[in-house]
């Protein structure tokens, strides 16, 4: 990654950094490149920049139901499909690489080895499946509501997910990853999540802000296990924060669907 073009120097423009932002995290052809350091000081609006990303997938599943007239399950499939591929499988790969630095024995040093190794274990492939599945189990309850918004949401909120886990986390440099923590500061986060809440209520009431709400605690929990297995955390560990936020989103608007 030294020869990336994410890495020169240049001045800062936030509309740049924020197309930055957006070319680095999906396969949109925008094509506008900054340097890493300058990217990630806007790390805090990666949430609302995926707004976009969860507008175009909301918009498949409603085609996908009313229009091509699929079954609910068919529809959660293609709607996370289509996620995957517009985000170029981005943080799959964190999944699967935290997933085996976890489950291996031993020290700090022994369990990051592991999780920086390019194979891939029997641990990472059953957590890739457990995550892929039980995300696409969420996507199928909540269409099942009809609760269409509640795709712009996950999205939105995973990245909500993520930076909650920045925040809380100690960077192992060098990596990319370190950049993201070392830019999301208590002000900046505080900034972020007060705003995400704000748009996950308009959006869906109090279901919404439960998704948002499952988010934070999704990335908390991954944080937790972070430094108790790593004590330092890398872009790995920000993958796995980002899916199994989504999840833990629709996890809690699964169950607030249900009560309210």
């Amino acid at each position: 990654m030294e020869d990336d073009s994410y890495f020169e120097d240049e001045e800062f423009s936030p509309i740049r950094s924020l197309l930055g932002l957006l070319t680095f995290s999906t396969i949109l052809p925008i094509r506008v490149y900054t340097s890493i350091e300058y990217m990630t000081k806007l790390t805090w609006c990666w949430p609302f920049l995926h707004i976009f990303i969860g507008i175009l997938a909301a918009a498949c599943g409603y085609v996908a139901l009313n229009f091509l007239h699929l079954n609910t399950f068919f529809t959660a499939v293609i709607v996370y499909a289509f996620l995957m591929i517009i985000t170029g499988y981005n943080h799959l790969d964190g999944v699967m690489d935290m997933a085996d630095g976890v489950m291996v024995h031993g020290a700090p040093e022994r369990k990051i080895r592991v999780m920086k190794d390019p194979s891939v274990g029997a641990g990472g492939v059953a957590t890739l499946f457990l995550v892929a599945s039980l995300t696409i189990a969420g996507l199928y309850n909540i269409l099942d509501y009809n609760f269409i918004s509640g795709i712009i949401i996950c999205e939105m909120v995973a990245k909500t997910s993520l930076i909650t886990t920045a925040l809380l986390s100690k960077p192992l440099t060098p990596g990319i990853g370190s950049y993201f923590m070392l830019e999301t500061t208590p002000s900046n986060y505080l900034i972020s999540t007060t705003f995400v809440c704000i748009i996950s209520f308009l959006l869906g009431g109090v279901t919404g802000v439960c998704g948002a709400l499952g988010a934070i605690v999704s990335g908390i929990i991954i944080a937790i296990i972070a430094r108790r297995n790593f004590v330092l955390a890398n872009g790995d560990v920000l993958g796995m924060s980002n899916e199994v936020g989504r999840l833990m989103a629709l996890l809690f608007m699964a169950v607030a669907l249900y009560f309210f």
